[in-house]
């Protein structure tokens, strides 16, 4: 049990931060285990409401590769990847815009109304907000070519029209994106949120560009939670790459990292989330957690 005096610490404590997060732009991409988990999808929830309270802009961009997986496999859909990436055709783009636009983003918004904030839920074809072009992948062929992959409705982010969001922020509600992209085709493509997510903050400028993972940040040793790289800069990187110890799934939110910093994002940040309220913790506390990534000359 937590004394009262013990409270008032905590409280003092985030009161500094509070004021430096003052009206800024916070962008959390939102996935894995915090969002599948009952307990860490409310405790995600009411951190992004607490934080809109007290004056931040949360803008969350979520995934749903799992939920996704699900509908495909009720519908009796087969699913092909090609370098982790789902070959999406027409009818699979359907089913992942519903799945994404419709059913996940809208229990969000609902979660968040529920919890006292006020939430409004977008895909990218709002307002054109999110403009998409068609993906490339490539494989080595059994003549060990390069060769072109079509992947269909997977789309890379061509340009980003904050103008909605803004609008969004400034009547006081949080935004919700999934991120479903309109090509000029008119067509909707399904991109990676981390990507998005990477993207939307840097057009917003944010302040903050916090990924939710299901592990504890960067570590130098994997099965060793006292190797956290707490803060990395960005030359550090491609050695990290190389020795391995940066691979996987963790290339792309790295690389996500970099690409907001490099458009005027203020920090970024791999933090777990399967910690309940790890959001609050990172940014109210003077610990922090997870792995910061920054700037060189930070």
């Amino acid at each position: 049990m937590i004394s009262p005096l013990e409270k008032t610490n905590i409280l003092i404590e985030a009161l500094p931060y509070i004021k430096k997060f003052y009206g800024r732009t916070v962008v959390i991409k939102y996935g894995g285990n915090a969002m599948v988990n009952d307990e860490l999808r409310q405790a995600v929830i009411v951190d992004a409401v607490l934080m809109k309270f007290v004056g931040m802009n949360p803008v969350i961009v979520h995934g749903g590769g799992p939920e996704i997986n699900r509908m495909l496999k009720r519908v009796g859909k087969e699913t092909d990847f090609v370098n982790g990436l789902r070959v999406t055709d027409k009818e699979t783009m359907e089913i992942v815009e519903m799945v994404l636009a419709g059913k996940i983003n809208k229990e969000i918004v609902s979660l968040i109304n529920q919890n006292g904030g006020k939430a409004v839920g977008l895909s990218g074809k709002d307002a054109s907000f999110i403009q998409a072009k068609q993906k490339l992948a490539f494989i080595e062929n059994e003549h060990g070519q390069r060769q072109e992959v079509d992947l269909g409705h997977v789309g890379a982010v061509a340009a980003i029209n904050p103008e909605i969001i803004n609008t969004v922020i400034e009547k006081g509600y949080i935004p919700v994106v999934a991120p479903i992209g309109l090509g000029e085709d008119g067509e909707s493509y399904n991109i990676n949120a981390d990507t998005v997510a990477g993207e939307v903050a840097g057009a917003l400028a944010a302040d903050k560009l916090v990924l939710l993972t299901d592990v504890e940040g960067i570590m130098r040793d994997s099965s060793s939670a006292d190797t956290l790289i707490s803060s990395l800069a960005v030359s550090q990187i491609p050695a990290l790459i190389k020795q391995g110890i940066i691979g996987g799934g963790m290339i792309p939110k790295v690389e996500c990292c970099i690409s907001a910093l490099a458009k005027g994002v203020g920090r970024t940040h791999i933090i777990d989330g399967r910690l309940r309220h790890s959001l609050l913790l990172e940014i109210f506390t003077d610990e922090g957690i997870g792995t910061m990534v920054v700037r060189d000359e930070e």
